[in-house]
């Protein structure tokens, strides 16, 4: 079963089973999410953006064309993404860039992930990060700019 509060505008008919949408969610057409996620209050899903199953989104959060998060993966509140290294009002590009947050990654309250990054799999930013390059797997980086610091060992 879906569970979608009464108060989100949900245009999508792509979101899997046992997934739950909170109160103030926008969630556009082409959207795609996952089965088992939940998406917290006040979170925006744009058309080009697939989320895969069993993941967290927290409250503040937008996710915007061209950006794909796979299965297993948490996003902290107010996380930012964005989608384009120039942006001008009313200038768009030809495509957005493409952002993936690999399985099982973690990304801490308020951090920035720059337009056309790699978060690799099982790793983990920090709280208020800004990430500006590609991040391995299970690598941990925090910081302003967010830099490698050690990794996840298991």
């Amino acid at each position: 079963m879906i569970k979608v509060h009464s108060l989100a505008d949900v245009q999508s008919e792509h979101i899997g089973e046992g997934s739950t949408i909170w109160q103030f969610c926008v969630i556009l057409k082409g959207a795609i999410i996952g089965r088992n996620c939940n998406i917290n209050c006040q979170v925006f899903l744009e058309n080009d953006v697939i989320i895969g199953d069993n993941v967290t989104i927290k409250p503040g959060v937008q996710v915007w064309d061209g950006i794909t998060i796979e299965d297993n993966v948490f996003i902290g509140p107010n996380v930012t993404f964005t989608n384009d290294l120039f942006p001008r009002s009313k200038r768009y590009p030809e495509v957005f860039a493409k952002t993936l947050i690999k399985k099982g990654a973690s990304i801490g309250a308020n951090a920035t992930i720059l337009a056309g990054i790699t978060v690799g799999e099982n790793a983990m930013i920090g709280a208020g990060s800004v990430v500006t390059k590609n991040v391995g797997d299970n690598e941990i980086w925090y910081g302003n700019p967010a830099s490698h610091k050690s990794n996840i060992t298991q």
